[in-house]
């Protein structure tokens, strides 16, 4: 039996060459009501700090504003960045978002730095909070979203206000199997970044590592999160996936960080004071006309188990991304219409 798929979007709100963050955000508004009309499931934003290429650097910000210009779709991170961050003040930040629109809030937490060394190092000035595990402060918010802390907390009995009647979902974002053991020890949704690690291969891993956490529990899946091309043809295609590149810098401490451009790359080596090389790889796209990527997508469902992807557009120009999320969802529409048409006759 065919496994459904549910799809939803991560729009990382890029500049084009010769835009501005202006232009770039009336395109994600204008991606996330067409992902709306379209019957997609979730619209995510993302978190980037100090970046020539994205524009999104406050994810709380920018989702308030899709949530008032939208009526049904769910909107949230992909991913709000705790390591810089005190969960209470996350914590409040969604509780508000989901009392304004109960019911339709995601919180994705993100383990990347989301910029260069100096941007973290101006992000976490000032505050302690740096300096403490993720695996403690992603604890220590869920247990303020949903309204407690254990007796043993050095602040229990401080609540995170308001406690939302339908609280923020809370997502963990990673590509590896720590943080994919994470999320299942705490019980929460994992997504495999794929569309970050350019290593499709570490789903499997990742994905047997949440569910080795789950134990018996079944009322959880993992999400995956993929780059996505999708054309008239193959053909044309395949060009645009072409040109897509995974840099990597990877430093002498044994860190490794996916980084947009060369130029990027090269800042970030410079600014981590230790020696690095970069690697630069074809990315890992899903990319051919609708009805292949479609059925792309779908083998994936039924090789990882997983019901949801969400697919981040992965085109040059603001007019290709908008195409690719209109044929994608033509072409599963069609499906759909002639599986009844074959049930019915």
């Amino acid at each position: 039996m065919r496994m459904g798929l549910r799809l939803s979007l991560l729009d990382q709100s890029p500049i084009g060459e010769g835009g501005t963050p202006e232009e770039a955000f009336r395109h994600t508004l204008e991606l996330a009501r067409r992902a709306e009309a379209l019957g997609y499931h979730r619209f995510w934003v993302s978190e980037h700090h100090d970046s020539k290429e994205l524009a999104g650097s406050s994810p709380e910000v920018l989702i308030s504003y899709l949530l008032a210009k939208t009526d049904r779709i769910r909107i949230g991170s992909g991913g709000v960045m705790l390591q810089h961050y005190s969960p209470y003040k996350v914590a409040e930040n969604f509780g508000v978002l989901a009392s304004l629109a109960p019911g339709r809030v995601d919180l994705g937490i993100g383990r990347a730095p989301g910029g260069l060394p100096q941007s973290t190092k101006a992000l976490q000035s000032g505050a302690a909070g740096g300096q403490v595990p993720l695996d403690a402060k992603l604890e220590a918010l869920q247990a303020y979203l949903l309204g407690h802390t254990e007796p043993g907390d050095e602040l229990h009995g401080v609540r995170a206000v308001p406690v939302a009647e339908k609280p923020a979902e809370l997502f963990l974002l990673g590509a590896g199997t720590d943080s994919a053991a994470l999320a299942g020890r705490l019980g929460i949704p994992y997504v495999y970044a794929e569309f970050i690690s350019g290593d499709p291969e570490g789903a499997a891993a990742s994905f047997a590592a949440y569910r080795e956490q789950l134990g018996a529990r079944t009322d959880l899946r993992p999400l995956l999160a993929s780059s996505v091309i999708v054309a008239d043809t193959d053909e044309e295609a395949a060009k645009l996936a072409a040109e897509a590149k995974v840099i990597k810098v990877l430093l002498e401490s044994g860190r490794k960080v996916t980084v947009k451009t060369l130029e990027s790359a090269e800042d970030f080596g410079r600014q981590s004071g230790e020696s690095f090389e970069i690697d630069i790889r074809q990315a890992q796209i899903i990319h051919g006309s609708p009805a292949t990527v479609r059925d792309k997508l779908l083998e994936t469902t039924q090789r990882y188990g997983i019901e949801e992807i969400i697919i981040t557009a992965y085109n040059r120009t603001f007019e290709q991304r908008l195409r690719t999320i209109e044929l994608l969802q033509a072409a599963l529409a069609e499906q759909a219409g002639d599986l009844t048409e074959s049930l019915t006759l």
